[in-house]
């Protein structure tokens, strides 16, 4: 399979070793300096290309490899709750294909599974309050992060009573905390952590009086996203429309 990357930061030169070794051919790399190969010879001859930018960047990317007839595999986040519909459209009026997740790990596809059916079983208990924890390097731009909203998305639709999530407290890079929401009681609270190098933590939380239930994924590093990426690209290669998931649907 012949794969563009676009944004060749740490994550697309990760997916670059993954798709090698896995007898791919990288045909072009875009990167913020040389944005006109996006017309080019070697652009236009990818299968896929994989986009790992920033959330301000990610649509006029996504646009732009559609304009050459390339699907698209992204995993950028902060930018599909502006843009989704017009790029729902253009998968289904023009023959457009996107593949987007907000997080392509394996273990966070499981997680996610294992987070829907505890909403599930919490809903009976209504004693319990839910919150969400997510941890991610310094660089990182957007909080609260894609998956953690789909995670409160997923926990929404399973809650009585739980309408809408916030972001309750971000702490910064250096360390101070901000209070951005005092939560109401239909809202499902975020707080927001940027700390290190870390590639990412995700808790979920059920407190009441007596006692606590927590679940947590953790990455050891961005390999487990390099893979995901690869392995959605395979799969969006075969495939068509705008694509969320090849592993667990439910």
């Amino acid at each position: 399979m012949k794969i563009a990357l676009i944004g060749y930061g740490k994550m697309g030169r990760m997916i670059e070793q993954v798709a090698v070794s896995r007898g791919h051919e990288i045909v072009c790399i875009i990167d913020v300096e040389n944005q006109g190969d996006f017309d080019g010879e070697a652009f236009g001859s990818a299968d896929v290309a994989i986009e790992f930018t920033s959330p301000s960047a990610a649509y006029e990317n996504v646009c732009r490899a559609f304009a050459r007839g390339v699907k698209v595999v992204s995993g950028s986040t902060g930018w599909m709750e502006r843009y989704g519909d017009e790029v729902r459209r253009m998968c289904e009026e023009e023959g457009r294909t996107l593949f987007w997740s907000s997080n392509f790990s394996v273990g966070v596809a499981i997680f996610s599974a294992l987070n829907r059916y505890l909403a599930e079983l919490m809903n009976r208990f209504g004693q319990y309050e839910p919150s969400l924890v997510e941890t991610h390097h310094v660089h990182k731009l957007d909080h609260p992060s894609g998956t953690a909203i789909s995670l409160a998305e997923d926990m929404i639709g399973r809650l009585d009573g739980k309408t809408s999530w916030c972001t309750r407290r971000f702490t910064r890079a250096d360390g101070t905390t901000v209070c951005e929401h005092e939560p109401g009681v239909n809202e499902v609270p975020i707080d927001c952590v940027r700390e290190g190098e870390v590639a990412g933590i995700h808790t979920v939380r059920y407190e009441s009086e007596a006692d606590g239930i927590t679940i947590t994924h953790r990455a050891h590093s961005r390999m487990g996203f390099a893979l995901g990426a690869v392995l959605a690209a395979e799969y969006t290669a075969e495939h068509s429309g705008l694509l969320r998931s090849m592993l667990i649907d439910n």
